[in-house]
């Protein structure tokens, strides 16, 4: 849902598609009160040198960490002065907005997860990139290769060619606490191998910011400073072990204003996952249709004969009750006034339980589906399809 605060999609965390310099002036002098000196008694219990933990935290993340620069063909064209200049004041008052041609480039960082190169990163720091060049903690650049995105949940796999490169351990997103000390380490605003501390606040946050058809969000939510430059880079526990990759913030002017948000490594290591063995894009299928609660449905009077389940309203339609596109579940033969009650071996409660089943659902997939019909089950392959 979205926040009453403007969700800033790292794609501005990023700075990717950006053209011109970021400038900052110092508008406001703040003054702030010099308290009068307190002293504190503390136990053994309290006096935890937590600047220790962060200081193995960082040895471990920043050299892991790499800074990413992403061109496609034609802002290479236009910056080696192939063709028309290009001319970033067209792209802001909007001559170029739709042209499927226009120059982009930005940067970002990345996460090195395997000693032979594997970086995963965000979807938008690379996914409309044909050129990437990968710079080290130490300064040492390589051209990377794409190996594969993920747009539904905004991450993206890329390669580096060599051997024994230092790489950060997946940590347990789901051991992780709301409270625990974190640490995020990245390239804000092009500052290489920067780290900030900060606690988690939240977890399986949905913020509705990834604007594919279909999005898988569950973020960790944490309050460790996160700028542009950051998306793609590393959340880590203490102990050094990769949590999050670093994606959003939630802000009205583009920069840090208290919160940040990071995929969690359960999901990272999955899609990573999906990614090396398809060795390409992820593209993530709908069924197609437009659901309803049972329960919901009984109480405007309509006849079911099930307590449990899915209703199928509609197949999707768009705003003005056009088809929007072709529906695998119409084509394999599933029916308006259907109830799903099963998908492959997930039993279908209600829609939420639907949108778990078909949340890593792929294209080209084939799903078993159960519906209830005039009082009988009946079980349908749905081969999911490139439309919806």
């Amino acid at each position: 849902m979205k926040t009453i605060l403007q969700l800033t999609l790292a794609g501005i965390i990023g700075g990717a598609i950006a053209f011109g310099a970021f400038k900052f002036f110092d508008k406001d002098t703040v003054i702030y009160e010099e308290l009068p000196a307190r002293s504190f008694q503390t136990t053994s219990s309290e006096s935890h040198d937590f600047s220790k933990d962060f200081v193995i935290a960082a040895e471990k993340a920043n050299p892991a960490v790499v800074h990413i620069e992403a061109e496609n063909k034609e802002y290479r064209q236009y910056s080696n002065g192939g063709g028309n200049r290009y001319d970033p004041l067209e792209d802001f008052w909007g001559f170029r907005r739709n042209r499927g041609d226009r120059p982009q480039a930005g940067t970002g960082s990345g996460v090195i997860i395997s000693e032979e190169g594997h970086i995963v990163t965000n979807n938008h720091v690379v996914g409309f990139a044909d050129y990437l060049t990968v710079t080290m903690h130490d300064g040492t650049s390589f051209q990377a290769t794409k190996i594969g995105t993920d747009p539904s949940t905004d991450l993206a796999v890329i390669k580096i060619e060599g051997d024994r490169f230092p790489y950060l351990e997946m940590g347990d997103s789901d051991a992780v606490k709301i409270g625990q000390w974190v640490v995020a380490a990245g390239n804000p605003f092009n500052l290489r191998s920067t780290v900030t501390a900060g606690i988690v606040s939240a977890k399986g946050r949905d913020l509705n910011i990834i604007t594919d058809m279909k999005s898988i969000e569950e973020f960790i939510q944490t309050d460790a400073v996160v700028n542009p430059g950051n998306s793609g880079g590393a959340l880590v526990n203490i102990r050094g072990e990769l949590i999050g990759i670093n994606t959003a913030i939630s802000s009205p002017t583009g920069v840090y204003a208290g919160y940040s948000f990071a995929i969690p490594s359960k999901l990272v290591q999955r899609v990573v996952g999906e990614i090396l063995e398809t060795g390409g894009d992820i593209r993530r299928a709908l069924l197609g249709i437009s659901i309803a609660n049972v329960e919901d449905v009984k109480r405007e009077g309509i006849k079911v004969g099930t307590n449990n389940g899915v209703f199928v309203t509609d197949f999707l339609v768009n705003r003005y009750g056009q088809k929007i596109g072709f529906s695998s579940a119409e084509y394999a033969g599933v029916e308006i006034g259907d109830v799903i009650i099963r998908v492959n071996n997930a039993s279908i409660a209600n829609t939420e339980d639907l949108q778990n089943a078909l949340k890593f659902a792929k294209i080209g997939e084939t799903l078993s589906v159960t519906v209830y019909r005039n009082g009988k089950e009946k079980t349908i392959p749905v081969k999911l399809r490139q439309g919806i």
